[in-house]
């Protein structure tokens, strides 16, 4: 069960710099805040988005069961520029909208997320950066450039990086969508249905791992085969805008949390910098945030610490609520690391 007590957020933050040049016009930031700040203003405890998702795809993580759903902290769910909720190719100033969207990178969603938290709350320390896939790198991000103010840091089937392999399956996966002559160039007057659906059905391959196939474990997600889940996969996709999807793509394979004009494009310095109790959380059959990346990652982080998901469910092993063992194994260390001190 879900705990749903809680109310939606918005920021407005005018023409937001962004880090690639130029600006994101009239930016909004969305999201979802469960819980209020203790008179100690030590509880606060964020989740940023992940790809393809919104706030709502993170609400499992405040579920009964869980250290979030007590009512001792105040959790901020957050959305992510690009993803259809929060500032989008598909919902922005005119003048930005579709094709010309700018370029919007993790940092800009960091910065905005700070603004928005000092917005919302002053000057306030996390207690917690915790998130999947793209919200694990935004995690990450945060404690890197924020090293004063992230306590704890929890990132699950993700890296700081997008590592050279991940970058291949992206441009795979692009490349599936982009080649439907509908998409022309981003500009297209109708969805890119073709590409929507072959960029679905090649996400899907890389997105569970091969003994997740091999042993049917669809068949606990509520697939009868895999021809149904592909199915779903593809209807998915097509509820969800092309230049969304790419937009928050760009933003992915971008990641470093070096490549900013604190650290010098050495992500080495930023990974160090890090002084946060961090435990990385990946999944032994992760495709593309591999555990030998993570670990490589983890061992820049002063005191870091590896705990592996012992899941064949591949990258979706992390994926909020969607698989049982996973989500209790989260939960439980996230208990403990806001139990430390």
């Amino acid at each position: 069960m879900v705990q749903k007590q809680g109310f939606s957020r918005e920021i407005r933050l005018g023409d937001l710099p962004l880090k690639k040049g130029g600006v994101l016009r009239d930016a909004v930031l969305t999201g979802y805040q469960i819980g209020a700040l203790n008179a100690r203003r030590d509880n606060l405890v964020i989740v940023p988005c992940y790809y393809g998702g919104t706030y709502e795809g993170s609400l499992p993580l405040v579920g009964a069961g869980g250290p979030l759903a007590g009512g001792d902290y105040c959790v901020v769910l957050f959305d992510m520029f690009g993803n259809g909720r929060a500032s989008s190719p598909s919902r922005c100033h005119p003048s930005q909208a579709g094709h010309r969207f700018p370029a919007v990178t993790l940092d800009d969603n960091v910065e905005a997320q700070r603004r928005a938290l000092q917005a919302w709350f002053g000057d306030v320390d996390i207690a917690l950066a915790t998130g999947w896939s793209m919200g694990g790198m935004q995690s990450y991000l945060w404690a890197a450039l924020h090293p004063q103010r992230v306590r704890r840091l929890l990132p699950v089937c993700a890296t700081a990086r997008c590592w050279p392999h991940n970058r291949v399956f992206l441009d795979g996966v692009r490349s599936a969508l982009m080649a439907d002559p509908v998409y022309n160039g981003g500009d297209y007057q109708r969805a890119p249905e073709a590409g929507l659906k072959a960029f679905a059905r090649v996400y899907a391959g890389w997105a569970y791992s091969q003994a997740f196939f091999r042993r049917g474990l669809y068949r606990n997600l509520g697939f009868t085969d895999i021809d149904a889940l592909l199915r779903f996969w593809e209807q998915d996709h097509l509820a969800q805008d092309a230049n969304d999807l790419l937009a928050v793509m760009h933003a992915w394979e971008s990641a470093d949390p070096g490549d900013n004009a604190r650290y010098g494009g050495d992500y080495r310095a930023a990974l160090g910098a890090i002084s946060a109790r961090t435990l990385v959380m990946p999944s032994r059959t992760d495709l593309y945030f591999t555990v030998e990346d993570a670990r490589h990652e983890a061992g820049l982080i002063a005191g870091a610490r590896v705990e592996v998901l012992d899941s064949d469910y591949g990258h979706a092993a992390g994926a909020p609520g969607r698989e049982p063992v996973a989500m209790a194994q989260w939960w439980r260390t996230m208990a403990g690391l806001l139990a430390a001190p």
